[in-house]
């Protein structure tokens, strides 16, 4: 059999020289690209690629009863397809950050978590499929989320009754990626899959990504795999940090390499399958501050003295030249099921399992100064009814276990293990009407949480219990054809976090002094969410406003504040969060439209005073066209200034940013569909600051940045 060149190897080999950390993916993606001639020759080219017009309708897998978009009773944002590849970035958070009411925590260009309606940390659970990824990231911003972008194939945002399910602790609301690590079905051509590639002038970062799924009978193998090697990256233009013009920000690189093999049995009524994922990571950690070692507390104050000057003289000297490293490794089992119609008078029995070994040291002047640990399990089991006088809806328990521990210079957590069980239940009703149709939503969860202390790392320390029930309600009123109109209204209760209640200590990373309370009570959510969507027709939208009481809200608050260091008392008050969001597209002709879109966000305590690093008011205008093959998109973006700040936190400055885009889809002689594209982030080369960042002013957002890339799916 003679054997055909694929005309993109020898760009995939000319990649993998120049970067090496990128050759095992190479290798993999010239192995998929030179098995989807085969794939396709065996399949005799039986099958075209699917058209737009053909596409399904979005189901939002998070919804706990599989629903449309548009049939969700808050707001869903959902990315998938050419969308999801032109939004993707090295981290969740900078990925989802242009979606509206959703900002980042940015942290350099190596961890970055997601900020829904100024909520952050465990108030937004980051989810895997459905089940709950268990990383450092809600313990501290400078702590990577263990989730590829580059591997998502649909990421959703929700928040809501369906949220709800998740946990009650999920105020802020649930991001769910999913991907195809453990195969559902047998590809109906024996084999498919995917291979990219794609480079950015910003950072000199160059990534690649594999896919391959393949099959027969009733067992299914998944392969995938990432590698990304990026640089220190440049900011905008005038950045003087110390005084001294420079352009990029030193420790900002990011190596990330993440590998995952899956295996699944498929049958008629349903899939049981499992996935090995590894990730391992290596990223700097921008403004970490040596002068503030040796800093302590007398009573709420705090204390820098100079015990030894000329130590404290010489390790400043050092912050510059010798930036703090992290190096991240995660392991995860996935055990994932469904069976559909598993007894009478039930459609279908989900499963989501998973153990996590999470470990990261952070390594400064080539020695481990702290290293970070989590162990975990957690499982979730869904039971979902057929239809009782009218009522659909789905039960499930949920339940996890960590063990967290911190040793080394930076370990302000003493060794803690949590415990969480939840049960729930979610219920929907439909009735249909000359008033137009209708859908109700109702969902229920209990849930208990021990967190105990261990002393010196055994048994015997201090626990603390909580317990909390949360509901909710929620209706959507498609009133006339494309309209349609959704409110709900959510009490959820979220238990503290280990950190929050045993905290203590110096972490150097965000210049805090750390102090929890053993004392906190669980906090009460109360949000009432009002939406009106139009689908249909040359002029579209969708608009939310939303107001959110939080009795006993649980927040990190500065007592005092030397040299940039803070002193932070977790304590709690109540607080109210109001905001709107949205936006409006006009098609223009049938090949142009403009789009309108922003959002804004208030929280305050509701004593007085307002809240620290909530996000700037954004608003944005986008022109989007397609002719043919081609697509693009043009957008300014203006970020207003932020000077509703808390006591020791400074105002960041507004600014503008163009952004641009541009894609060609096309087949090769075989039928395979390819696509490439570019993007421009910050034409202007503007300097931009991240309000919601801790190290806004050591680590700018990039400047100018261009990216380029080819995708080849089968």
């Amino acid at each position: 059999m003679t054997h055909h060149t694929h005309p993109l190897c020898p760009a995939v080999r000319r990649t993998a020289h120049r970067h090496p950390a990128l050759r095992p993916v190479a290798l993999a993606a010239i192995l998929t690209l030179w098995g989807t001639g085969l794939a396709h020759a065996q399949a005799n080219a039986q099958a075209a690629p699917p058209t737009a017009g053909s596409l399904p309708p979005v189901t939002v897998s998070a919804s706990g009863l599989q629903l449309g978009a548009n049939d969700m009773t808050t707001p869903t944002a959902v990315l998938e397809g050419d969308e999801l590849v032109r939004r993707r970035e090295a981290t969740l958070g900078e990925t989802l950050g242009s979606e509206p009411g959703i900002t980042s925590s940015h942290f350099g260009a190596g961890a970055s978590r997601p900020i829904i309606r100024g909520m952050d940390g465990p108030r937004v659970k980051v989810l895997s499929d459905g089940a709950e990824l268990h990383d450092a990231s809600t313990i501290s911003p400078d702590h990577a989320v263990a989730s590829e972008p580059l591997l998502a194939t649909q990421i959703e945002v929700l928040r809501g009754p369906s949220a709800l399910v998740y946990g009650g602790g999920a105020v802020g609301g649930v991001v769910n990626v999913l991907d195809g690590k453990v195969p559902t079905a047998i590809p109906q051509k024996g084999i498919e899959g995917s291979a990219e590639l794609r480079a950015n002038t910003g950072a000199g970062e160059g990534a690649g990504a594999f896919s391959l799924t393949g099959g027969a009978g009733n067992l299914a193998v998944h392969v995938e795999g990432v590698a990304r090697d990026a640089g220190d990256y440049r900011v905008g233009k005038g950045w003087a940090p110390d005084g001294e013009p420079t352009r990029k920000v030193p420790g900002s690189f990011n190596r990330t390499d993440t590998g995952s093999v899956g295996l699944s049995w498929v049958g008629d009524r349903g899939y049981l399958g499992a996935a090995y994922t590894r990730q391992t990571a290596k990223y700097g950690l921008p403004g970490h501050n040596h002068s503030f070692e040796g800093c302590h507390t007398h009573g709420n104050h705090l204390h820098c003295g100079a015990h030894d000057e000329e130590d404290g003289h010489d390790r400043g000297a050092e912050e510059h030249g010798d930036v703090p490293v992290v190096d991240l490794r995660s392991e995860r089992l996935d055990v994932r099921g469904e069976l559909r119609n598993p007894f009478t008078g039930f459609s279908s029995l989900r499963l989501r399992a998973g153990v996590t070994d999470y470990v990261h040291d952070e390594v400064e002047d080539g020695a481990i100064s702290t290293t970070f640990k989590n162990k975990a399990y957690d499982t979730r089991i869904e039971l979902q009814h057929e239809p009782l006088a009218g009522f659909k809806g789905v039960v499930g328990l949920q339940t996890s276990r960590r063990k967290f521990s911190a040793i080394g210079e930076e370990a302000y957590v003493q060794p803690t293990v949590t415990r969480k069980t939840g049960l729930f239940v979610l219920e929907e009703y439909r009735l249909n009407d000359w008033y137009g149709d209708w859908r109700f939503e109702a969902a229920l969860r209990h849930d208990r949480q021990t967190a105990e202390a261990l002393a010196s790392g055994s048994a015997g320390g201090t626990e603390r219990s909580h317990n909390g029930t949360s509901a909710s309600l929620g209706a959507v009123w498609k009133f006339t054809p494309g309209y349609q109109v959704g409110t709900s209204f959510t009490r959820a209760s979220r238990a503290p976090s280990a950190e929050e209640l045993y905290a203590r200590g110096l972490h150097m990373a965000t210049s805090t002094y750390e102090r929890g309370n053993a004392n906190l009570r669980s906090e009460t959510s109360q949000n009432i969410d009002l939406s009106l969507k139009k689908t249909r027709g040359d002029t579209t939208f969708g608009i939310s406003v939303f107001r959110n009481r939080i009795s006993n809200y649980i927040y990190g608050r500065t007592l005092d504040e030397v040299d940039g260091l803070q002193l932070l008392q977790y304590s709690q008050a109540d607080a109210t969060f109001t905001g709107i969001e949205g936006q409006v597209r006009q098609r223009v002709t049938r090949n142009l439209g403009v789009t309108l879109f922003g959002d804004t966000v208030r929280a305050k305590l509701d004593g007085g005073g307002l809240l620290p690093r909530i996000p700037a008011t954004r608003a944005g205008l986008r022109l989007d066209a397609n002719w043919k093959a081609w697509e693009g998109q043009v957008e300014w973006v203006q970020v207003a200034r932020q000077n509703r700040v808390a006591a020791f936190e400074s105002a960041t400055p507004g600014y503008g940013m163009l952004n641009l885009g541009v894609s060609y889809s096309g087949q090769l002689s075989s039928g395979t569909p390819w696509q490439v594209y570019l993007k421009a982030n910050n034409l202007t080369d503007r300097l931009a600051y991240a309000h919601t960042s801790f190290i806004k002013n050591a680590a700018p957002l990039m400047g100018r940045n261009i990216t380029v890339g080819m995708k080849v799916a089968f």
